[in-house]
């Protein structure tokens, strides 16, 4: 029977998840895979924590070279978040010729043509399942079983922090900060939230997803982004009216236009599959020109679900040899005429304050004709009056352009008959 030793960077929320299931799981693993997968070493600075989880003391190293120099050590699980030290830990790891997991999506998105390089150029694996939306296997979904199509688009809930937040919201009618402190006591928000709720952690995630689905690379850069810090219960109810759903949405499309790539909060009709993805569930939902529509859903984070993940690309990287790379020139930056959409297409949700006399919605009326736009749904409410006077106008257009959508909300916010543009929305048609 094939040993393989494993070594595991961190043992933190997703570091102890994958220890529990390479212990508990071992015999499995001996029937079914016909290897015999063993934790040979952890590097973890709070050793209390590495015996609480039954870590021999032993097996607890000082520091990276005891791992880099241990010839039981085959394969390196790096779990520890964030830029450095990982990026030179696991490049000392790949030089050596161990073949390295990670979960880390910030490293693998901005470096990952660097760790390339070096697995190839030592024979290595490097596997990266765990880095987008936890224990759902869409990045071997998109390596293996969807390689006969061309991926024209792909849309999905990424962060699980964010809809847990907008689900709530929504359930409970409670407002932003409110649901964002009962996610931090819950684990489900860090203490500084802002890499789920700005979008970043969602962006990363896109940049290496969509690079998979279109064979080309989509550095994080050129990934439009826009977070939930500004959504409010006001919008999510006035939403409902029309029949939508509120969620954090990353999307990608490839067209002979070019690629588009966009994080952003989104309306999404209430009978879309990805609608009833609630919690800090995820989901991908992905078009291919040959098998049309697949949408896969699980858990976005967690330790079992993410160590179930991380777990899967330690059994393939033992029981596979030929190692797969990137199916582009792996670069930092895009690819020399590579075309970016950035005045995209889309429907949109508009709730502006206007004063509430005669005339007002006419003024509104020939903005939107002067910027190519046609509305499709109109309500104006009477409740709840402004203090200074004014009633909601809310707007739902047809598909037109991203930057008419612009023009015309600063043409009508320079209007004395509106106080302010409340929310722009964008609905997913």
């Amino acid at each position: 029977m094939k040993k393989v030793g494993v070594a595991i960077l961190g043992l933190g929320v997703v570091g102890g998840g994958t220890y529990k299931i390479l212990k508990d799981h071992r015999e499995m693993y001996q029937k079914s895979q016909k290897i015999d997968l063993t934790v040979e070493a952890v590097l973890e600075r709070n050793k209390e924590r590495a015996l609480a989880l039954g870590v021999p003391e032993e097996k607890i190293a000082a520091n990276i070279q005891e791992i880099i120099s241990n010839p039981d050590v085959d394969i390196v699980v790096e779990v520890m978040g964030g830029v450095e030290p990982a990026k030179t830990y696991v490049l000392d790891c790949l030089q050596a010729g161990k073949s390295v997991v990670t979960s880390n999506k910030e490293l693998f998105c901005k470096y990952n043509h660097e760790l390339e390089v070096a697995a190839k150029k030592n024979h290595c694996g490097l596997f990266y399942e765990a880095s987008c939306v936890g224990g759902v296997p869409v990045i071997r979904a998109l390596l293996d079983n969807l390689q006969g199509n061309k991926i024209l688009s792909m849309m999905g809930i990424i962060n699980g922090t964010t809809n847990y937040i907008l689900t709530k919201m929504a359930a409970e009618g409670s407002d932003y900060k409110e649901v964002l402190k009962e996610a931090q006591k819950l684990g489900y928000a860090e203490a500084n939230p802002s890499a789920d709720v700005e979008g970043y952690d969602a962006t990363y995630k896109l940049s290496i997803l969509s690079s998979l689905a279109f064979h080309t690379k989509i550095p994080y850069t050129k990934i439009y982004r826009e977070g939930i810090t500004d959504i409010s219960v006001a919008d999510i109810e006035y939403g409902k009216k029309f029949g939508y759903v509120l969620k954090l949405l990353a999307i990608g499309k490839n067209s002979d236009n070019g690629i588009e790539v966009r994080v952003h909060p989104s309306f999404i009709k209430n009978t879309h599959p990805l609608a009833s993805v609630n919690d800090s569930y995820n989901a991908v939902y992905i078009t291919g020109d040959c098998v049309e529509d697949v949408m896969l859903y699980g858990r976005g984070a967690g330790a079992l679900p993410t160590g179930s993940a991380i777990v899967g690309d330690i059994i393939y990287c033992a029981t596979h040899s030929n190692y797969q790379y990137s199916t582009f020139k792996n670069t930092e930056d895009a690819a020399p005429g590579t075309k970016f959409v950035e005045n995209f297409e889309s429907a949109y949700y508009i709730r502006m304050n206007a004063t509430d006399k005669p005339g007002v919605l006419a003024k509104v009326s020939s903005v939107f004709a002067k910027c190519k736009i046609s509305v499709a749904q109109m309500s104006q409410e009477r409740e709840p009056v402004g203090e200074d006077g004014t009633v909601p106008l809310i707007f739902i257009t047809h598909v037109t352009r991203e930057h008419n959508v612009k023009k015309a909300v600063q043409m009508i916010s320079e209007s004395q008959e509106v106080a302010k543009i409340a929310a722009v929305i964008r609905v997913v048609s």
